[in-house]
């Protein structure tokens, strides 16, 4: 019997790109999403497709129990495609409540099933002012920034609990996404990522890499992702073969 991995949020833009490399590599994906009109699409990444809410912490915990996971991948966001500005106000509130408390229900739920390891997604973005290239250990924005306060305090949530969970706490800080399903087709900004280089940093973390976090983002004077480079064998220029 393969062994499985639960993929939270396999359609959005990560999960999509993701989830066939983790079938191509001989996993069983379990994969989370919140409308059941996706649900096709998921089936045909090769996806088992269960929909549920994240905030809905008693059925959540069920489907990742029935889905038996040895890793949980939590690449949950709400956010508007291509960061649409006019809807970003409110789908900043909506993401920090994904972040915390979704978080939390997505642990409890990965504890309770019994997972060896827990790979989250998070931001390399909201690093407070100093020397650059940012290193994961440097601090991040305060929670009193006038634009991105709430956005940070829920970064440190989410990290702070899955760094901390039973299982492995493995946490990406990605860069601005690009590629396709993203909205952009180049990079928008420094520190900018490939969704497909996304992606492969997800997979090698399913074996590679001890607890902690890791810069996953393009080098430049921004941010340094050596950490994942050297730990996960990572290389931002990867992209799925065509």
């Amino acid at each position: 019997m393969k062994k499985s991995i639960f993929l939270a949020g396999a359609s959005g833009a990560i999960g999509r790109r993701l989830a066939p490399l983790l079938v191509a590599d001989g996993w069983r994906v379990v994969g989370s999403t919140r409308s059941a009109d996706k649900a096709g699409l998921l089936r045909e990444l090769g996806v088992e497709p269960v929909v549920v809410d994240v905030f809905d912490a008693p059925a959540l915990r069920a489907v990742v129990a029935d889905a038996r996971p040895e890793v949980v991948i939590h690449q949950l966001t709400d956010l508007p495609h291509a960061l649409e500005a006019s809807e970003m106000a409110a789908a900043l509130v909506r993401n920090a409540r994904l972040r915390e408390e979704g978080t939390r229900n997505l642990v409890a739920a990965a504890v309770a099933a019994g997972a060896r390891r827990l790979i989250a997604q998070s931001i390399s973005f909201v690093y407070a002012e100093g020397p650059l290239p940012h290193r994961e250990e440097d601090p991040l924005l305060p929670d009193g920034h006038p634009a991105y306060g709430e956005t940070a305090r829920a970064v440190r949530s989410l990290e702070r609990q899955v760094v901390e969970a039973p299982p492995d706490g493995v946490v990406l800080r990605y860069g601005l996404l690009y590629g396709p399903g993203t909205g952009f087709d180049a990079p928008i900004a420094p520190g900018s990522v490939h969704v497909d280089a996304a992606a492969r940093a997800a997979v090698l973390a399913v074996t590679r890499g001890d607890r902690g976090i890791y810069n996953v983002a393009e080098p430049d004077v921004s941010v340094s992702s050596d950490k994942a480079t050297r730990a996960l064998g990572w290389d931002s220029s990867w992209r799925v073969s065509r």
